[in-house]
């Protein structure tokens, strides 16, 4: 599990295409490798990838072909900042929100606007994750653990102060820039939960029981 909490940038310093499949090494003299072992994980751009190799300030990983269809590494290049965070440890702090390091699709920056000290992001979204996006909800954009302040359709409205902009990749956003989405992970369980209990079933949990308890109005 991570937090959205990015810790430091990286550089995707090499990338050996095997395939559909991908090994790669992130140059990371800023990251904390001190406490990092091989079989970690490390969210490299929001994407939960293991530790394979592991050097004083680098490490590398690879990449499956589902992970390469499901998000932005398609398209990545040698030399690519990333945003990298550590694995959460269960004494540490969750300054952001419960992010697993699954990517949910790619999205794409449609419009950036200079507000002051700070930025304002639209981002198109694929359509069937529009329906777990919430105004001032949570959602994690290539690793980055963001607020939504407004929604249309499919689209979400990011505001980013200087600090964010500073300690991550945000500041090279521009329109048309894709990016990788994981929601909320608690909207997808009540998805699910919503759904099983709308299924006819002997016993168990139902919309009535929910109702009954409190949780559905």
């Amino acid at each position: 599990m991570f937090t959205g909490i990015v810790e430091a940038t990286g550089v995707l310093a090499d990338i050996c295409r095997q395939g559909n499949e991908s090994v790669i090494r992130i140059l990371c003299p800023r990251l904390d490798l001190s406490d990092v072992k091989l079989g970690d994980s490390i969210a490299t751009n929001g994407v939960c990838l293991t530790v394979t190799e592991l050097g004083a300030d680098y490490y590398c990983a690879d990449v499956s072909g589902e992970t390469i269809d499901r998000t932005g590494f398609a398209s990545y290049r040698s030399g690519q900042a990333v945003n990298l965070e550590k694995a959460l440890l269960a004494t540490g702090r969750l300054g952001g929100h419960m992010v697993s390091g699954h990517v949910d699709g790619v999205g794409h920056i449609r419009r950036r606007t200079q507000l002051g000290k700070s930025i304002e992001l639209w981002v198109e979204a694929p359509a069937e994750l529009a329906r777990y996006i919430a105004e001032k909800g949570s959602i994690t954009v290539d690793g980055i653990s963001l607020t939504v302040n407004d929604v249309d359709g499919a689209a979400f409205k990011l505001t980013l102060v200087p600090h964010t902009l500073q300690e991550t990749t945000l500041d090279d956003w521009r329109p048309g820039r894709q990016v990788n989405l994981e929601v909320d992970i608690i909207a997808r369980y009540l998805e699910r939960l919503l759904t099983a209990a709308s299924e006819p079933q002997q016993g168990g949990l139902t919309l009535a029981t929910l109702a009954a308890s409190g949780f559905v109005k």
